[in-house]
């Protein structure tokens, strides 16, 4: 009889395992303002941990205008925006997430603070809990409007 409480305990382990997994996955606002947040504090390890492998950033405007496609030149902008901009304050506004089951696209008004104040309007879309394509445009009227 021992066997029978030590086979249930598992099997209801395994359950609760596999049922908080899913519960608890992070949504896709949370992971955008965890990406957001990441940039901020110039880690380019977790900013880049996000991304598909084969997936699109499109930087509009500044020094990094431009295209990159693929996890190493994602990789090498931020390793670059990093290096110039160092750690940044952060300020989020106007966040908003549209979702179905094929992925979800976060849309956020975002100003990095540092050296300079950079306003971004930022697009970000997920699929199956990664980053597919991001659109990283410069705003100057987030700026001020955020003031």
């Amino acid at each position: 009889m021992k066997f029978f409480p030590t086979v249930a305990s598992s099997v209801v382990a395994v359950s609760l395992s596999a049922v908080t997994g899913t519960a608890f996955a992070a949504s896709p606002m949370a992971l955008a303002k965890a990406h957001i947040r990441d940039i901020a504090a110039a880690d380019v390890p977790a900013i880049t941990s996000q991304y598909a492998s084969g997936a699109l950033f499109e930087w509009i405007g500044g020094p990094l205008n431009g295209r990159y496609v693929g996890a190493a030149r994602i990789k090498g902008v931020w390793t670059r925006f990093a290096k110039a901009n160092g750690k940044l304050g952060v300020a989020i506004t106007q966040v908003d997430e549209a979702s179905n089951p094929a992925g979800a696209t976060v849309t956020a008004d975002v100003v990095f603070s540092g050296k300079m104040h950079i306003p971004v309007r930022y697009v970000m879309t997920y699929r199956a809990g990664k980053l597919v394509d991001e659109i990283w445009q410069i705003d100057p009227k987030i700026a001020k409007a955020m003031k």
